[in-house]
């Protein structure tokens, strides 16, 4: 129905979770984790899903929004006799998440806010077997947390129920638009129950996401807490000015110098974040990297020790900008510019969480300058620059046209954004599917399905176009510092679905469904 939303202003009352109305089990939980104070998502959130309303809430990372939505979601489920309850109840609550790192961090708070409670949850994603899954939901199951393509394997197997789901929860809804998970969301909707609470918590509050909610919710409350796009506070953003091939000498040096000693750093593909971590690993840096191709046992390791502090630097693609949650994590790097400004806030977001401080920095190329000026719009203001001392930029060197990364758009059950569109059909752009194929479209045949073909419906025999010239690069100034003085051009990227590029070989996919 139409977006005929209320919007909820910001509370500047000092609250306790108590007074929000969460019961003594869930407060003392809250205590045990060290949590006295709510947020103000959840302060503005948490009545209004009590209340039964449906909700369409945007706050910028790290401000708390999964407990915004989980706290009152156990509260209400709390005030059921489940020892009335036989086994194979039901699922009451269905969590949608886009990566399998973010389902499984949702579903660890269920159960740390519900631990006194006599509440069942489970996660479910890809890239797993599915036959343990599958005896899970044999036994009682309240709340679900599952990436959509994994969830859509179950029911094209007629291993799931969704007919009892009372609320269905849409968590980063603007990156599942952005991964291309809509159709898949689409496919799930009508198996729920009409009358349900639907809630939709998100990083970023744009008009595809109004135009989706007002698809899905019905008069909700309208939350939004931060400025569109706006990055944490107490993050300090700084840009080094470097030459491309010097960018790994001057991460070695940042870190070594300053003795940076928990390290998440950002590159653009699965491929480059694999050589840092070993060219890292080789200088003495403990590394290790975490996309979208690592098995899931490989991904929850690199967590874990980076989490713990035995790693010190984690290499990890936009795979990780959304579901890695780590307390007081001091340093966020940019190796590489992300090829849209929104993931640049949500990366650098990794840190200054909960109140505690953070510095993101970011190394910028000249070929970066069209990216660095994208995302200073967005964010309305000029970033500082800071040139270190022994790389200054070689004013000889001239731009060259970066190239979005394969696929970038995302595996389809939250593997990775630089997986590709998985399992959508041979009209989509190629990415991994369980097989390693993506299913052909209407007009016939199999879509390659290596994240990089353009899946036309014909199996991928049609071969590709020749590749088109590169544009003329662009000269550097004569003098001074380029990154100071230079007009920043715009990137100049054909993209993964582009005529003008033939396909590279490439390895089938992991299994990054």
């Amino acid at each position: 129905m139409p977006l005929d939303s209320t919007l909820v202003p910001p509370n500047a009352v000092t609250q306790t979770f108590a007074e929000l109305g969460l019961s003594p089990a869930i407060v003392r939980a809250l205590n045990a984790q060290g949590y006295t104070a709510p947020t103000p998502i959840q302060v503005e959130a948490i009545p209004a899903v009590l209340a039964g309303r449906d909700l369409l809430a945007a706050a910028q990372t790290g401000t708390g929004k999964t407990a915004g939505f989980t706290l009152p979601i156990l509260e209400r489920l709390s005030r059921v006799d489940f020892s009335r309850v036989n086994h194979k109840a039901k699922i009451r609550v269905l969590i949608l998440t886009p990566t399998r790192e973010l389902a499984s961090q949702v579903e660890e708070s269920v159960r740390v806010y519900g631990q006194h409670l006599d509440i069942k949850s489970m996660v479910m994603f890809g890239g797993v077997n599915i036959n343990p899954q599958k005896e899970k939901l044999n036994r009682r199951v309240d709340v679900l947390v599952a990436t959509p393509g994994r969830l859509l394997d179950h029911i094209g197997q007629k291993t799931i129920d969704l007919s009892g789901v009372e609320t269905l929860v849409l968590d980063e809804a603007d990156r599942m638009l952005d991964m291309g998970f809509i159709r898949d969301i689409r496919r799930i909707l009508p198996l729920l129950p009409k009358a349900r609470q639907n809630l939709l918590f998100s990083a970023t509050f744009s008009e595809e996401i109004k135009t989706l909610a007002s698809g899905i919710l019905d008069n909700p409350a309208l939350i939004e807490v931060a400025k569109r796009n706006a990055p944490a506070e107490l993050v300090s953003q700084v840009i080094h000015p470097v030459d491309r091939e010097r960018k790994r000498a001057l991460l070695e040096h940042l870190i070594k110098t300053n003795g940076w000693h928990q390290v998440l750093v950002f590159a653009r593909t699965k491929h480059g974040s694999n050589r840092l971590a070993e060219q890292l690993d080789s200088a003495g840096i403990p590394a290790m990297a975490i996309h979208g191709n690592k098995s899931q046992a490989a991904r929850e390791r690199a967590l874990s020790e980076f989490k713990s502090g035995r790693l010190q630097v984690l290499v990890a693609t936009d795979i990780a900008a959304r579901g890695i949650d780590i307390d007081q994590l001091p340093h966020v790097v940019n190796y590489e510019l992300p090829n849209t400004p929104e993931d640049y806030v949500h990366r650098i977001g990794r840190t200054g969480r909960a109140g505690s401080e953070g510095e993101a920095c970011s190394l910028v190329c000249i070929d970066e300058l069209g990216l660095l000026a994208n995302i200073e719009k967005l964010m309305k203001r000029k970033l500082e620059s800071r040139v270190i001392p022994g790389f200054e930029v070689d004013p000889k060197i001239k731009a060259e046209p970066l190239r979005k990364p394969q696929g970038q758009r995302g595996g389809r059950d939250g593997g990775s954004r630089d997986g590709g569109r998985g399992g959508q059909g041979g009209n989509q752009r190629g990415g991994s599917s369980k097989d390693g194929n993506q299913r052909g479209s209407a007009r016939g045949g199999q879509g390659s399905g290596n994240g990089n073909s353009s899946g036309n419906g014909n199996g991928g025999s049609k071969p590709a176009p020749a590749r088109a010239p590169k544009p003329a690069p662009q000269p550097a100034p004569s003098g001074g510092n380029p990154y100071m003085n230079a007009p920043r051009p715009q990137s100049n990227n054909p993209g993964p679905s582009s005529p003008n590029r033939a396909p590279r070989r490439r390895a089938p996919s992991s299994g990054n469904r």
